[in-house]
């Protein structure tokens, strides 16, 4: 099968913007259902995060557009507002070959006011939660009468988190001739049943979970389960990663794991489905942006993390499936990086681990805390400092205000600026340790804009 994009028909056009953004040559997920995807086909398509599955639908989709159609012909149901945002994000990229393509996002945690603006002027493409989507087909703002293509995105989270009658409701409400396209990173029954009543003869892909032993090095650790937190510290403390994901199996965990390394020195942070969602935000553009090392969460409140050099997982818990564990460490070792995944285990839990390594098709490796050189008290400070402006999109605020504020009058270099990331109501940008100070003084005192905003250190 070949993997070149220019081997699908796709316009000249396409071509070359999929070369300016970098797209090479095809993924293994997307060679094996892109050609499905443009002949029309129903697919159902296993792959994990990081797959590149995103354009595996998206390039399709955005072939079938017409552009002088305003309503909605393309709908991407996705599980959390983060992942909606980024598929948002690839989709507005990939369809900068053609004209006047708007793509709009639907989520909850965001005044709904302005979404029904946005979808009074009509859009091409919508990507959203389900619940929202569905607050919108109560009111009557949002019309899916002329949908032709149809996606649930990592549909078995969904199912996880509760919406399998939103996204029965929402699929019945689109036209029967349209195309399903179904991506999942597990196969549950659910996704089984899901298939069987909305698609059509769907064409069946796969892509092989295992990750290459010589990419993502596991490496698995017995501990007593009243050490377990003494462990997890000893772990911290002797590999230090930049940048970790904790894995937790349940909510109450995450909170115990979190409050745990904080008592020892440790910058966590917890991640699961309690967070109000602007609490949520601030976790992750913090864990982003290099000002906290270690992210506590669970399965369903991970997706959608997007973090492109994460250096270690470490499973706090085992899951008790394979394919999640599999799941789990993937988004360590990305992008052809070398990746750490370090596992936890109960002598009650072994069992679990002849399941992994059934799975991936080669023994585990079992290692000793004891053989860790002491390291005991070593705990990594975060490179970065967050500080919050009460200033976003809607009054106007670029990152470059931002950037030129700091290295204006307070003198700051800009290698010394981390990510600035702009909502519609905030600004949050990250500062290295070292001139923190001067940055809180520079944001608290002077003018962005010409206006002063209120500032805070998150």
């Amino acid at each position: 099968m070949t993997s070149h994009f220019s081997s699908l028909g796709l316009p000249v056009r396409q071509l070359a913007n999929l070369e300016q953004l970098g797209y090479q040559t095809m993924t293994p997920i997307q060679a094996q259902s892109l050609p499905h995807v443009l002949a029309g086909r129903d697919v159902i398509a296993k792959a994990k995060t990081g797959s590149g599955k995103t354009a595996a639908f998206a390039i399709g989709l955005l072939e079938k557009l017409n552009p002088r159609f305003f309503g909605v012909q393309g709908l991407i149901l996705c599980p959390t507002r983060e992942l909606s945002s980024q598929v948002a994000k690839e989709i507005r990229r990939l369809a900068r070959y053609r004209d006047n393509i708007k793509v709009l996002t639907l989520c909850g945690g965001q005044p709904i006011g302005p979404q029904i603006g946005s979808l009074e002027h009509g859009a091409h493409v919508v990507v959203g939660t389900p619940g929202r989507i569905q607050d919108h087909l109560r009111k009557g703002t949002l019309v899916l009468d002329g949908v032709n293509t149809l996606v649930m995105d990592e549909a078995d989270r969904m199912l996880d988190m509760g919406f399998i009658e939103p996204m029965e409701a929402i699929a019945s409400l689109t036209p029967a001739d349209r195309q399903t396209l179904l991506f999942s990173a597990t196969y549950p029954e659910g996704i089984q049943q899901l298939s069987a009543r909305f698609q059509r003869d769907p064409i069946e892909v796969s892509v092989e979970a295992v990750h290459k032993s010589s990419q993502i090095e596991q490496l698995f650790y017995p501990s007593a389960r009243d050490e377990k937190g003494t462990s997890l510290a000893r772990l911290l403390s002797h590999y230090h990663p930049e940048s970790c994901v904790v894995f937790c199996n349940t909510k109450q965990q995450c909170r115990t794991v979190t409050e745990d390394l904080e008592s020892r020195g440790f910058s966590a942070q917890a991640l699961h489905g309690d967070l109000e969602q602007r609490d949520r935000d601030l976790v992750l553009v913090r864990f982003a942006n290099g000002s906290s090392n270690v992210l506590v969460a669970t399965d369903v409140a991970a997706r959608g993390l997007d973090i492109s050099e994460l250096q270690a997982v470490i499973n706090y818990d085992l899951s008790p499936q394979a394919d999640i564990y599999v799941h789990r460490i993937g988004r360590t070792g990305r992008a052809g990086r070398e990746g750490l995944a370090l596992s936890l285990f109960t002598e009650s839990e072994r069992h679990r681990l002849d399941a992994i390594a059934e799975y991936q098709g080669q023994p585990v490796k079992i290692c000793a805390l004891e053989t860790l050189p002491e390291n005991e008290g070593y705990v990594a400070r975060p490179s970065m400092v967050t500080f919050c402006i009460d200033g976003g999109r809607k009054n106007k605020v670029r990152p470059g205000d931002i950037l030129g504020a700091l290295t204006g009058e307070a003198g700051i270099a800009a290698s010394e600026v981390g990510k600035i990331d702009i909502t519609d109501f905030h600004a949050y940008v990250a500062v290295t340790r070292t001139v923190a100070n001067k940055a809180f003084g520079q944001l608290q005192n002077g003018k962005i804009k010409g206006r002063k905003f209120r500032v805070r250190r998150s």
